[in-house]
């Protein structure tokens, strides 16, 4: 499976529980241990092998390193051993295992071998099942964004899709948008993204019209969506109907010769147009990947909602697309990751003969991670969780207690060029916070009708004032209510796998400590897309 639309199925959430609590199934959250620490400046993670320590260490990783989700696994292996032999002292015994095999087995066999730390899963029911499986004092770094299968220790280092939103609503915000619609894919994970973007109109107060969600991949899906949005039959049907009124005063009516030129000239000017009016918003907002939008944006346009009718935005989803070279999304923004390291990205290369991406970034991070805590003589909750975040491959990044992240994310801007321009860079610490919005706090949203007072022919033709009461129009499209219909969502998506491959990587300069109890409360739960 081709890596890009694995990380597709990463990026997302699926469907909230309404679970929510301090205290729920026991938990408590691991905040309890990690105190009131306040952030500085973020850790630069450097740790070499002259640490005084040859007492062995255990880490345990588990990828999927046979089936379909090979290709993931082997990405982040990779980045896994060569932050391991750039960094790990003496001792440390780092152990492979496939969970592409006998999940239930391959966990029992990794409890067994008692990891200080695990780094993955990377899917959201391998994440889950580990879970519940292991002791809350055994941390986890995965690599899932599904809100539903982190907590109780297990963190993940994955892009949680709310911030990608939040910086490009806040991003909106400082450009003076008043009013956006938002085009999602209709599965579980763009529901929940319409529902991070329904926050993030609020906490910026700007006003979200229009909630539309398209079939991935379907051309046809994504034509008649985009019509929808467009308002284009209502603004067609008004074009038609203020023609037929200039027609039929010109036809039967007794005029002067200077009303009949002026009638004359109007409908001669509608003639060269097929549309009448103007979409009610500003801005629009992109939750797809870039093919998708590319299609979606080129039928906005044919649409007749032009570059001065609407502002294009999007999110990290666009990243690794073509969409930078497609000269109808001129001016669009987006918030992405800033660069992978181009240090990482060439001694990658070197090693594995591909090129680097963001999942290769977020292994090598974990596992530098993953040894900074063994060695800190901070508990292990207080070294993970540090307020003041840590320099990542590619952008400073922190964990948080309820099992999610925030990573700092800039705005990129299109040309048509082919190549992206950073038109506001990525924060450098996080003192100040970053993101509103509480991914434990979003629930799906159902499908929004355009907010709109509709199209009046009237306003955008001049007839003579004796005739207005008998060729008055209709107000056409008008809807100033919600809808409550909830859209039908899609199946998740599974990758099944069925090699296994268990081996061990050893150094020999480590010392074990004993992990420090650390518990948590679940508080609200999600599932995510994979």
């Amino acid at each position: 499976m081709h890596i890009k639309n694995i990380l597709y199925y990463l990026f997302g959430l699926i469907l909230l529980s309404g679970c929510t609590g301090s205290h729920i199934g026991g938990r408590t959250d691991w905040s309890d241990e990690y105190g009131t620490l306040t952030a500085g400046t973020p850790i630069q993670m450097q740790y070499g092998h002259d640490i005084d320590d040859d007492t062995p260490h255990n880490i345990a990783v588990l990828l999927p390193l046979s089936g379909d989700g090979a290709p993931v696994g082997r990405t982040i292996r990779t980045s896994i051993e060569m932050a391991t032999l750039q960094n790990a002292p003496r001792g440390l015994n780092l152990s492979f295992y496939d969970t592409a095999q006998n999940l239930s087995e391959t966990i029992t066999n990794v409890l067994a071998s008692n990891p200080e730390i695990i780094i993955g899963p990377v899917f959201s029911n391998d994440a889950r099942t580990l879970r519940d499986a292991k002791s809350s004092e055994i941390p986890v770094l995965s690599f899932t964004s599904d809100a539903t299968a982190i907590g109780d220790g297990v963190m993940t280092m994955a892009l949680m899709p709310n911030n990608g939103i939040d910086t490009i609503v806040q991003e909106m915000k400082s450009d003076n948008r008043q009013k956006f619609i938002v085009f999602a894919p209709n599965n579980n994970s763009g529901h929940l993204m319409a529902g991070a973007a329904i926050a993030a109109s609020e906490i910026n107060n700007i006003e979200l019209i229009g909630i539309f969600y398209y079939d991935e991949k379907n051309p046809d899906s994504i034509k008649s969506t985009a019509e929808i949005a467009s308002m284009n039959t209502a603004r067609t049907v008004a074009h038609t109907r203020a023609r037929q009124v200039l027609s039929d005063i010109i036809t039967n009516e007794r005029l002067t010769a200077i009303e009949r030129s002026n009638l004359n000239t109007q409908l001669e000017k509608l003639s060269k147009t097929d549309a009448l009016g103007r979409v009610p918003f500003d801005s629009v907002l992109f939750l797809g990947n870039g093919d998708d939008t590319k299609s979606l944006a080129s039928y906005l346009r044919y649409y007749n909602v032009g570059a001065n009718d609407a502002k294009f935005y999007g999110t990290p989803m666009w990243d690794g697309s073509d969409i930078t070279s497609d000269f109808t999304m001129t001016g669009a923004k987006y918030a992405s990751l800033p660069p992978i390291d181009s240090e990482f990205s060439t001694t990658y290369e070197k090693i594995s003969g591909g090129m680097a991406n963001t999942l290769a970034a977020f292994g090598y991070d974990a596992t530098k991670l993953a040894i900074g805590m063994i060695y800190s003589d901070k508990s292990n909750a207080a070294y993970l969780l540090d307020p003041s975040g840590y320099i990542g491959t590619n952008g400073i990044f922190r964990l948080n207690p309820n099992g999610d992240n925030e990573r700092a994310m800039r705005i990129m801007e299109l040309n048509g060029t082919g190549i992206a321009r950073e038109v506001k860079p990525a924060p450098s610490d996080f003192l100040k916070p970053l993101y509103n919005i509480n991914p434990h706090k979003i629930s799906a949203a159902d499908s929004m009708e355009l907010q709109t007072t509709g199209i009046d022919p009237d306003d955008f033709i001049k007839i003579p004032e004796r005739f207005q009461s008998k060729y008055r129009s209709k107000t056409i499209g008008a809807n100033t209510s919600v809808s409550t219909n909830v859209t039908q969502t899609a199946e998740p998506i599974e990758i099944i796998s069925t090699e296994e491959n268990s081996e061990t990587l050893t150094s020999s300069e480590y010392k074990p400590i004993k992990l420090e109890s650390v518990r948590r409360s679940y508080i609200d739960e999600y599932e995510i897309e994979e």
